[in-house]
């Protein structure tokens, strides 16, 4: 027994120390749990933020929409009678501007000559069959008259009234057969039907066309229509049909891929929606696209800027003011960001212009001009007033 009784004091010892230990980290944790907060002695600054000043006013709406340059007439031509390309004009070919009824080119037509004497024949002998049978009408009537016999014959056949209807029934005959057999001879010759850019020539001197086969696709030069698709927003910011119909409504045109810019005016507003996109276009044009400068040419793509009317009530802001989240964000009366997410009524020249909240109508509001994604509500700021330019 006496050899274990140093390890019995040694384990006494060791339980002891552990136990003073744990006294001491649960006094010290107490300690530290009830120590005070320290306070800051200086509040942390608010960041400054660029606003300016946003005031509802009037302005003059505008829309903005694309489309491409269409001529007025597109067509592809086709003759009118068989025959063989005689000759063709030295204008006939692409890329070539032509007056309306100028030449294109001549089919063989001694057949159709033939046809026109041959109709111009049965109508001299119908002429001439309708004055015989007159003058024995005539002297039908008259043979009746001196018989000495009362009343009308008991049929026609005795004055000949069928047989002068007949001859009047073959002379229009032959005068429609005559008609006939000239336009045939007419359209031989294939002219251009309206002032035209010639895009391509589908027959060659020497080919053979049949009644319907394609000679050439045309456009028409007297102006370009461009269609452009309006949401409902969209019109409601320009004026009534009435006054865009009356073709004085001014339009600025400008190509997509080099910046010309020509002056068009509305033609037309349709007054039905796609079935697909549910959108209603407005039809604008340009006269004598090719005859100005710099010309413009049937499927360019361009913008369209149509003035609209006045709207009153409404926020002007630099477009870097609508957040990536199409958000607008302003400094409250309390210095505190605040959010909206309004509904642009249009675009123009760099600016937006919206509707306010109804809570803000009639105040003047400090809004951000580049809002970024790490803003919170409710966040203190400094309001910073920058230029409006």
């Amino acid at each position: 027994m006496k050899r274990h009784f140093p390890k019995i004091i040694l384990f006494i010892l060791a339980c002891g120390i552990l136990f003073v230990t744990v006294l001491v980290v649960k006094h010290l944790s107490a300690a530290q749990a009830n120590r005070p907060m320290p306070v800051q002695k200086e509040p942390v600054p608010s960041p400054d933020v660029s606003v300016m000043m946003t005031t509802p006013g009037s302005y003059t709406s505008a829309v903005r929409a694309f489309g491409a340059a269409s001529p007025h007439f597109n067509i592809t031509l086709t003759a009118q009678v068989s025959g063989q390309i005689d000759d063709i004009s030295q204008q006939f070919e692409s890329g070539r501007r032509l007056k309306k009824g100028t030449l294109l080119a001549q089919l063989e037509n001694s057949d159709y000559q033939a046809a026109v004497e041959s109709a111009r024949q049965a109508l001299s002998s119908a002429q001439v069959s309708l004055l015989e049978e007159q003058r024995q009408g005539l002297q039908a009537l008259s043979e009746w008259q001196s018989s000495g016999l009362e009343g009308e014959p008991d049929s026609d056949l005795v004055l000949r009234k069928p047989q002068l209807a007949a001859a009047k029934a073959a002379v229009k005959e032959a005068e429609a057969n005559l008609k006939a057999a000239e336009k045939d001879l007419a359209q031989t010759t294939i002219k251009a039907p309206f002032d035209a850019l010639i895009i391509e020539r589908l027959v060659s001197p020497g080919s053979y066309v049949q009644t319907g086969t394609e000679v050439a696709t045309l456009y028409s030069t007297d102006h370009v229509e461009i269609s452009v698709a309006l949401s409902a927003q969209e019109w409601s910011n320009l004026p009534s049909l009435s006054v865009l119909n009356s073709g004085k409504w001014p339009v600025t045109v400008t190509s997509v891929e080099n910046s010309h810019s020509w002056q068009g005016y509305v033609l037309r507003a349709e007054q039905s929606l796609n079935q697909e996109t549910r959108q209603r276009s407005l039809i604008i044009a340009v006269d004598k696209p090719l005859d100005i400068e710099p010309a413009l040419f049937p499927g360019t793509f361009v913008e369209a800027h149509i003035e609209g009317r006045d709207i009153a009530g409404v926020w002007k802001l630099p477009t870097s003011a609508l957040s990536q989240r199409g958000e607008v964000w302003y400094v409250s009366t309390d210095n505190t960001l605040k959010k909206f997410s309004p509904s642009p009524l249009f675009s123009s020249r760099g600016s937006i212009y919206i509707a306010p909240p109804e809570s803000l109508t009639n105040a003047t509001v400090p809004v951000l001009v580049s809002p970024l994604n790490s803003y919170l509500e409710g966040m203190a700021v400094t309001a910073v007033e920058v230029s409006q330019s």
